[in-house]
């Protein structure tokens, strides 16, 4: 969550910025705590009403909770934008996580958390109805908030983050590392709709009590791992419209096919299965966590055979074994098979989880 000053909205392209408070908006509902001391120049102007603010708050989202905010042809964020009358930007990118920005007065802020909360809440109410799961599980939201902010929030001894959580019902947790390549943290928020609410509005409290110290460098979640294509013998990774050569993904490519002890896909050699005139075949072995494996599979196989081909290696999946969280990959042939099997294989993971960071 980034409180950013009503006359400079913040940019994703921001580079590095000092966030600040600027009175604004009316911040009714937290008239009675004490009124936060502001950068110089700033000068803050209480009313009947209230301190007035302009809020704004960063969230964190996957792909498929983006897709249920943003609707069909953008009905949904549409709906929440002028029912709220907070602004809504969500990132732009093939990345696997977006950064949803919410600005606006306090009350409009809360009203489009709420929007999201319920919708999220209506999200698992309709995955229920296909799957035999009887408790429903609480909605969860991830925050993006100024590591120099989160000692205040957790406060001395965790006296802050424990208050908070008992007077609002709701989970909070705060990630121990940064964001990669950021000086934000994650506040991970879970429980019912009401309870996010009410937890949001006592951390924009803590916030607003304790601006952030210093520049803060925003979190820009990675795009997913550039797709690799090999034509020609050639190796070049995909970005934008463009196909850039990879001269070291290349002579690892060039590498792997010459030295393959296995025939190309669809080709017979001669040599084989005698192996006496090709180089020998080596086998590694590394573990990946059940529920990525799908992302290297693929649909039908897709995606491994692909690995197979680029690489010239041999790859097993072992099959999943009762009370194991993990399957086992058995990865044969040369070094240089091994070595760009394995590159593609992360390469493969890194798109699926990128920007996970310390969560």
């Amino acid at each position: 969550m980034v409180l950013g000053t009503a006359g400079s909205v913040l940019n994703e392209g921001d580079a590095i910025w000092a966030p600040s408070v600027l009175p604004h908006g009316t911040l009714g509902t937290l008239s009675h705590y004490s009124q936060p001391h502001f950068g110089r120049k700033m000068e803050s102007k209480v009313s009947e009403g209230g301190l007035n603010v302009t809020l704004t708050i960063r969230l964190l989202m996957h792909g498929k909770e983006v897709g249920s905010i943003i609707g069909k042809k953008g009905e949904t964020v549409k709906k929440m934008r002028e029912e709220s009358g907070a602004r809504i930007n969500i990132s732009e990118g093939n990345c696997p996580e977006r950064i949803v920005t919410i600005t606006g007065p306090t009350d409009a802020i809360f009203k489009a958390f709420a929007m999201i909360a319920y919708k999220f809440e209506e999200d698992i109410i309709n995955s229920m109805s296909n799957s035999p799961a009887t408790s429903k599980p609480p909605v969860t939201l991830r925050l993006v908030v100024p590591a120099s902010q989160c000692g205040s929030l957790i406060g001395k001894g965790g006296s802050k983050i424990k208050e908070i959580r008992e007077s609002t019902g709701a989970q909070v947790q705060v990630a121990g590392d940064m964001l990669p390549n950021s000086t934000e943290r994650a506040v991970t928020i879970s429980g019912t709709p009401d309870a996010i609410i009410q937890c949001v509005k006592q951390i924009c409290v803590v916030m607003l009590e304790s601006p952030p110290k210093g520049a803060t460098i925003p979190y820009r979640p990675k795009p997913a791992s550039t797709p690799v294509i090999f034509a020609g013998g050639q190796a070049y990774t995909i970005q934008g419209q463009y196909a850039i050569p990879h001269p070291d993904l290349t002579k690892l490519h060039q590498l792997a096919m010459q030295q393959t002890p296995f025939p190309p896909l669809g080709q017979t050699n001669p040599a084989f299965p005698g192996l006496d005139a090709s180089p020998p075949a080596s086998t590694h072995e590394l573990t990946i966590p059940n529920d990525l494996i799908g992302c290297i599979i693929g649909r039908q196989g897709t995606k491994i055979n692909e690995i197979r081909q680029m690489s010239g290696a041999q790859i097993k999946i072992a099959n999943a074994t009762e009370g194991s969280s993990e399957r086992q990959i058995t990865i044969t042939g040369t070094p240089a098979n091994i070595s760009l099997a394995q590159y593609l294989i992360n390469a493969r993971l890194t798109s699926e989880v990128t920007g996970m960071g310390a969560l």
